[in-house]
């Protein structure tokens, strides 16, 4: 058994939270070897569920898991993390617009950038669900300076796991037999899942699907708009789906990504594929050794320069926000 090694989850007593605990805890993502000492923050009101989270841990009799650290101080909670799952924002309300929840959201993230700054490891891994999360990602590395901008990341797995399902669906095959769905840009409507370099059951995806006008049409807007569908049909956001792609994040982030697959990630945009420089940027990685790497040299046409274009701008207006807001605040 290696050493325990402490992890972070924001919004622990929330609904997200709710999932994702149990399958961190029970060696899902850090490996079925390695002992952990979980620290949950929430807000001060939400202290009473958390307890309630707390004992639900504990009643799991779960090996791995050696300490449960319940807080609403964000020193404590990112104390000494070598990982961290920020989950926890505002969540859109009917009524408000997407500018209302990130003038809202980038404030904790500012906040829990400082705390990451102070507290945590230096090779802490942090992965932002809370949304806007590239945006969020982005206040919080700002304010995180000595702690790697690599080091921080979006979620847009829950994305490419929506698309990889939509494809096989439509294809009638398995899903471990779609690889290589990309998701470019921002965790938004304005995202662009990509098929053109995916492969079905070893074949190019665009010749398995043989519906080019599905996958330039409905395919995109479907896995834009899925988010939405699902908080209309159960009244409440994603949860379940949620918890399991930051997982499938945080693992691939962790152990690496098999040979010749690439998974899509918000990371800090170099540029690549005309991206613009210095946003979180949804691009196709691969992941040795604990750092990812963006994925060159793939074929992106004409259609799909236009969606780049399109979600980059989205990107760089909101980054332009937050940046007014940190500074006003």
């Amino acid at each position: 058994m290696a050493e325990p090694i402490r992890v972070v989850v924001t919004g622990a007593a929330g609904q997200i939270a709710y999932s994702l605990l149990h399958m961190i805890a029970k060696g899902d993502v850090f490996g079925r070897q390695q002992k952990l000492i979980l620290h949950l923050l929430d807000i001060p009101p939400m202290m009473g569920v958390l307890g309630g989270v707390v004992m639900e841990l504990e009643d799991c009799a779960l090996p791995l898991l050696v300490k449960v650290v319940p807080t609403a101080d964000p020193a404590e909670a990112f104390k000494d993390v070598a990982a961290a799952f920020l989950v926890g924002a505002m969540p859109r309300k009917e009524g408000m617009e997407r500018k209302d929840l990130l003038a809202a959201n980038v404030k904790i993230f500012k906040v829990q950038g400082a705390a990451l700054d102070q507290h945590a490891r230096k090779d802490v891994k942090v992965l932002v669900v809370g949304n806007p999360a590239n945006t969020n990602a982005f206040i919080c590395s700002h304010f995180a300076p000595s702690i790697p901008r690599e080091n921080f990341t979006a979620m847009t797995r829950l994305d490419q796991n929506r698309a990889r399902a939509q494809i096989a669906a439509k294809c009638g095959v398995p899903i471990e037999q779609v690889r290589n769905v990309v998701i470019w840009g921002n965790h938004s409507s304005t995202q662009f899942p990509d098929a053109r370099n995916a492969t079905v059951a070893g074949k190019d995806a665009f010749a398995a699907v043989g519906d080019d006008a599905f996958l330039q049409g409905d395919f995109v807007a479907t896995v834009q708009k899925r988010g939405a569908a699902v908080i209309s049909a159960r009244k409440m956001s994603s949860a379940m789906s949620a918890a399991n792609a930051a997982c499938d994040h945080m693992r691939d982030w962790w152990h690496g990504t098999p040979p010749g697959d690439f998974v899509s990630m918000g990371v800090l945009s170099d540029g690549s594929y005309g991206a613009p420089k210095d946003v979180i940027f949804s691009f196709p990685c691969e992941v040795k050794n604990g750092q990812w790497r963006i994925v060159q040299g793939l074929n992106v046409d004409a259609f799909g320069k236009e969606k780049l274009a399109v979600t980059a701008k989205e990107l760089e207006e909101e980054k332009a926000e937050a940046v007014i807001v940190c500074a006003a605040d």
